[in-house]
Parts: C-alpha cells; sequence; structure tokens
C-alpha cells in the first residue's frame, strides 16, 4: 500500500503540472521548440540514479530545499519520483495533443476561446491518450528503485517499498521472499496494464 501510495501521489502530482505544460508547449509556436522537445524525449531514459542524486543534494540539509527536511521521508520520494516522470507526462501529452484535429482548435478559437480554454477543449478529445499518460507515469514511479532508495533510506515501516524491498532481500541472500515481492509488483504493473488497456479500448 505504501508503494501504491507513493506512485499515486507522485504521478498525480506530475500529471498535474505536466498537463498543463504539454499544453502550452503544443500550442504555442517559439523558437527552439523542436530541440525542447527533443530535449524532453531525450529524458524519457534519465537513469534513476541521476534524478536520486540531483533530488538528493537539492533536499539535503546543506542543499536549498533543505529547510523543508525531505530527505529520508515519503515526501521527499514523492517529489523525487514526479521529478522522473515528468519528461514521459510532458512528451506524452505533446504526442496526444498533436494527434487532435486542427478543426477542433479552429471551432474553438472561432467561437470566441481564450487560449487555456482551447488547451482545455483539446485536452477532453484527447482525455483517453493523456489518461495513457499519467497511468504510464504511476507505472514508471511504482517500479523504480534508485530515487526510491536515495531519497527514502529504506526505512522499514516508513519508506521501504516494494522495489527497494526486493533490492534488499536479495542482497541478504532471501531470494524467496524477493521473488514474492517481484511477483506482487508483476501483478500491481498487470493491473495497470489491464486498466490503460480498458481506457484505450473505450
Amino acid at each position: 500500500m505504501r508503494s501504491i501510495f507513493i506512485s499515486l501521489s507522485s504521478a498525480a502530482l506530475a500529471g498535474i503540472i505536466c498537463i498543463p505544460v504539454g499544453g502550452i508547449i503544443e500550442f504555442r509556436e517559439f523558437w527552439g521548440k523542436r530541440a525542447l522537445i527533443n530535449l524532453i524525449q531525450t529524458f524519457y531514459s534519465l537513469p534513476t540514479v541521476t534524478v536520486g542524486l540531483l533530488v538528493f543534494l537539492l533536499i539535503s540539509r546543506s542543499g536549498p530545499l533543505g529547510f523543508l527536511n525531505l530527505l529520508f521521508s515519503q515526501s521527499g520520494m514523492i517529489l523525487g519520483q514526479a521529478i522522473l516522470v515528468c519528461p514521459i507526462m510532458i512528451g506524452l501529452t505533446i504526442t496526444a495533443l498533436g494527434s487532435v484535429g486542427s478543426q477542433i482548435r479552429d471551432t474553438a478559437k472561432s467561437l470566441g476561446a481564450t487560449e487555456m480554454q482551447i488547451i482545455i477543449t483539446v485536452i477532453k478529445e484527447a482525455r483517453v491518450a493523456v489518461i495513457a499518460a499519467v497511468l504510464l507515469g504511476f507505472g514508471r514511479a511504482l517500479s523504480e528503485v534508485g530515487v526510491a532508495m536515495m531519497i527514502g533510506g529504506n526505512i522499514r515501516g516508513y519508506t521501504r517499498v516494494l522495489t527497494t524491498s526486493i533490492a534488499l532481500e536479495t542482497s541478504m541472500g532471501n531470494l524467496e521472499l524477493s521473488m514474492a515481492l517481484g511477483i506482487i509488483l508483476i501483478s500491481i504493473s498487470l493491473g495497470i496494464n489491464l486498466l490503460l488497456n480498458r481506457f484505450q479500448g473505450k
């Protein structure tokens, strides 16, 4: 439950930020737009340990956000995982919104809609693909281990999640427990994929 809660919270936080940002990038023309999109897509494969290190330096006691005491806490893990999945959500949101026909944008604009109203209208039309982006972000957050280990500290009963438990139990030689935890993690991922396919089918 802790794994699901932290992953859901990070996906929700990233979605609140990334969906509007993706809409703004898609609908506005500016110099370097294509390069920015390519950079975002490059960050799809950003190593989790790199994100973990950056967030660690950011929220450590000597870091700029050290006063928030987020290190070795669930809130810090949520922040780190949200940063990790942001490129995926922004990139997939841009792709989803770009697939919506220009007639919808033109119609909304001709009816006097503001830029934000146009973005909201197009997001509603592309809601299935946008939901898919959020679910994929959740899956990415659920399966990662680098940020969870470095930011959470793998504290038993507080910040220990499925992925860090699997790593710990494997290092201790408890392969049976590691396999059981792995099966649970795969089952959750399977549930996410089934949910995603159901949304896409509708």
